[in-house]
């Protein structure tokens, strides 16, 4: 991100001034939320957004190199806010405090909300709740919650750790109603910046004169000499480079200039006939692994995942960490779990992508976590499972959910008692593979099978690699155990492996695999068109706080690749494939202050205008203008 800021600051510097919409569009929306947390007041902080870029641009030339735009961002908006809040209160009236007067009005029911959703009183209340807030917790909802940010972005922002946000967000869901909390984004449908605002600053801006770069410095933010003669060829001609493991050299390729649209910008890139070959990586991250292309280090990247974008959908009305989850009949159920720390909760949530909504269902009746869940035959049956009731519990438990009469039944119990294991459904029988047992202790290799129908659990050939925190997916009649933690059971006991083995069905045999790039566990996988993605976790370089990182692995090939971040950071959350797109919900940020988490985002792969090989590289960015 630095590097890719630093570019276009060099380019505004360096007579093309136009460019700085691509600034604008990047963080209008979160310099706009964090100026709202002190205004409580959506125009103003819109206006003081507008200010905020104006007087970024002016004084451009003054951001040293090492500094962070972003962080410069932030600090010119709480300025500006001090401004605007001293000035306003210079007025007689005090008319800065509220859009108009009104009277203090109850916090609505939860009823009151299904019915006036949209009402205005609604907005109004919510607005009193959050001036009841102090400042220090309203930030960080008012952050996460409306501008969609993580702990560690927040953290940033904020300047402090992410677990100091962990806590103060806890802090700020307990000092509001539940209700609140579940309605607050639905609330504020409406009031994002307006359109065209990137334009309104750009035409703000364009008589004001900035000084260029002397010459004589040497090119700034991190861009080498030969790499900003690249970029003025770039903007002369429309051809491409080809990148080699040693250097960057020009290739006149045959090509077809397009218009794409990012954001408010129009811009021009090269769509060619060759894309640039990155075979050999773009060498090593720092902590021994290969880096593929992203939008660090590969031009025209989409800033999106490789071949798909992020989306965050509808809160689950409740906390988890440690949840079973599963899908039937194009709906997903997420099972028990844990809100914070050792507090087991029963609930059981049933969520519908098609409409974006949650419905409460019947409670499990044996409530627990770190357990799975796997549908066959149009029921799940969660398994297993860890609980805390004084002393800790290995439960083998297995029980029955019917989604149509939304019922649970008690069915035969597993061989070994287990927690933190992985389950798999193929052809109707469930897998359950690893875990660790009732003492707590080392991770265990063990495999049963269960035949739903036959209500009959038997031992399958063990696991090579004993471990728990693990994942699985099947491919055929082929099931992959992957990553999680050998070793001692427990955060910072164990060490978290990449470790990936396959399990051939009808053979009864194991084989090994190719690793997975990052080592991780409490993660979570999903199986879409083919490919098993691997989705942020634990990672043994850094236990105690959730990892973003994706990466898509080919059964057929062998092969791992690195793709965009997630959105969020969190272990211990589950994942579902519905239609095409994989939802992930829940899990927690931080392994110190265990708290769950509501959050869920929807990954869609984007199938036009992409080359979803590892050897090339994506020439989409942005949509294209017609």
């Amino acid at each position: 991100m630095w590097e890719e800021d630093g570019q276009i600051i060099y380019k505004c510097l360096n007579g093309e001034p136009e460019t700085f919409g691509f600034l604008i569009d990047k963080y209008k929306e979160s310099v706009y939320y964090f100026a709202y947390t002190k205004l409580l007041n959506f125009h103003d902080a819109e206006d003081v957004t507008q200010e905020v870029f104006i007087k970024a641009y002016k004084n451009l030339r003054l951001l040293r190199k090492w500094d962070s735009f972003h962080t410069w961002l932030y600090s010119i908006t709480a300025n500006q806010c001090k401004m605007w809040l001293r000035s306003k209160s210079r007025r007689p009236d005090k008319s800065y405090i509220e859009d108009e007067a009104q009277e203090i009005l109850e916090i609505p029911s939860i009823e009151s909300y299904n019915e006036s959703l949209a009402s205005e009183s609604l907005n109004e209340s919510l607005h009193e709740a959050l001036t009841s807030l102090p400042e220090m917790y309203r930030q960080v909802l008012i952050l996460y919650y409306l501008n969609g940010m993580n702990s560690r972005e927040i953290a940033k922002i904020l300047v402090m750790s992410p677990v100091t946000v962990l806590q103060r967000l806890d802090r700020a869901r307990t000092m509001l109603k539940e209700e609140m909390i579940a309605m607050i984004t639905k609330a504020f449908e409406g009031r994002k910046l307006a359109g065209g605002f990137t334009f309104k600053v750009l035409e703000a801006i364009k008589n004001i004169k900035i000084h260029p770069m002397s010459n004589t410095n040497g090119v700034p933010w991190g861009i080498s000499l030969a790499m900003g003669f690249i970029f003025v060829i770039l903007g002369l001609n429309p051809e491409i480079i080809t990148l080699t493991q040693s250097s960057a050299i020009l290739s006149a390729l045959s090509s077809e200039a397009k218009v794409l649209e990012f954001g408010e910008i129009p811009i021009e890139i090269i769509k060619v006939s060759e894309t640039a070959n990155l075979k050999n990586g773009l060498g090593n991250d720092g902590v021994g692994m290969q880096m593929m292309p992203d939008t660090q280090n590969a031009f025209f990247m989409d800033p999106q995942a490789e071949g798909g974008k992020w989306e965050k959908k509808a809160d689950m009305p409740t906390q988890r960490y440690g949840s079973a989850s599963c899908n039937v009949n194009g709906k997903i159920y997420v099972i028990s779990g844990i809100k914070s720390q050792w507090g087991v909760i029963s609930s059981v949530e049933e969520y519908e992508p098609s409409k974006d909504v949650w419905v409460k269902k019947a409670d499990i009746p044996t409530p627990r976590f770190l357990m799975p869940a796997s549908a066959a035959n149009g029921k799940i049956y969660v398994m297993g499972g860890l609980s805390f009731d004084g002393s800790w519990t290995v439960h083998s438990d297995v029980e029955e959910y019917d989604p149509i009469l939304d019922k649970w039944t008690k069915k035969a119990s597993m061989i070994s008692p287990r927690a933190s294991f992985a389950t798999v459904s193929v052809n109707n029988k469930i897998y359950a593979i690893g875990g660790v047992g009732e003492d707590l202790g080392l991770g265990i290799s063990i495999i049963e099978e269960y035949d739903p129908i036959a209500d009959k659990w038997t031992k399958k050939a063990d696991m090579p690699t004993a471990r728990s925190a693990l994942c699985s997916n099947a491919f055929g009649d082929k099931i992959y155990a992957i990553g999680g933690q050998i070793g001692q059971f427990g955060p910072f006991a164990g060490e978290c492996v990449s470790t990936v083995e396959e399990y051939d069905i009808i053979a009864d045999k194991w084989t090994k695999k190719a690793n997975m790039q990052f080592t991780r566990a409490l993660h979570t996988t999903a199986f879409l068109n083919g490919y098993i993605y691997a989705l942020g976790g634990c990672s043994q370089d850094n236990r105690n706080i959730g990892i973003p990182s994706v990466e898509k692995y080919d059964p057929i090939t062998d092969t791992w690749i690195r793709l965009d971040d997630m959105p969020s950071s969190r272990f211990g959350c589950v994942t579902n494939e519905v239609n095409g797109k994989i939802y992930v919900m829940g899990g927690s940020e931080s392994a110190n202050n265990v708290i769950g988490l509501v959050t869920v985002e929807q990954f869609a792969l984007l199938n036009k205008n992409y080359i979803n090989s590892q050897d090339k590289m994506p020439y989409r960015w942005g949509k294209i203008k017609i």
